[in-house]
């Protein structure tokens, strides 16, 4: 049985490269096959990568979409290492999405970097309120 998804009217979906657009009434998809898919709302463009993390997801989510990944590892690796010297408490989300990139699960490492974008938030909310972070063990996976 392949993936059920359902599309609103109008939004969008990225099957492989192609990004396919509903029309003006819900659908429900069965997608059969190996390819990378991303609904609308997990899709980031460069104009709205507009913190360190959202350019790691964005790195991460240009890995997962394309067939040859590697050109971007370097882009990806020098991202991180800016995001651990400023704020050190990401390393652990940062290390298994690392693990998830060197062992080609990059949907893996997709996940893993919107937990790492929720974090982010967190430490930009608290940093804004001035307020003490608290410190949360993060999952381990």
């Amino acid at each position: 049985m392949g993936l059920k998804v359902e599309l609103k009217p109008g939004e969008r979906i990225i099957v492989g490269e192609s990004i396919i657009t509903n029309d003006d009434q819900r659908t429900r998809l069965v997608i059969e096959g190996n390819a990378p898919i991303l609904r609308e709302k997990d899709i980031l463009t460069p104009e709205t990568a507009n913190t360190p993390c959202k350019k790691i997801y964005l790195a991460v989510q240009l890995m997962y979409l394309s067939r040859d990944p590697s050109p971007r590892h370097d882009l990806y690796f020098g991202l991180v290492n800016e995001v651990v010297k400023a704020a050190p408490s990401t390393l652990p989300y940062l290390d298994r999405m690392n693990n998830h990139i060197l062992t080609g699960s990059f949907y893996k490492a997709l996940k893993e970097a919107q937990l790492l974008l929720r974090y982010e938030e967190e430490l930009l909310s608290h940093a804004q309120s001035g307020s003490n972070l608290r410190q949360e063990r993060p999952k381990n996976g």
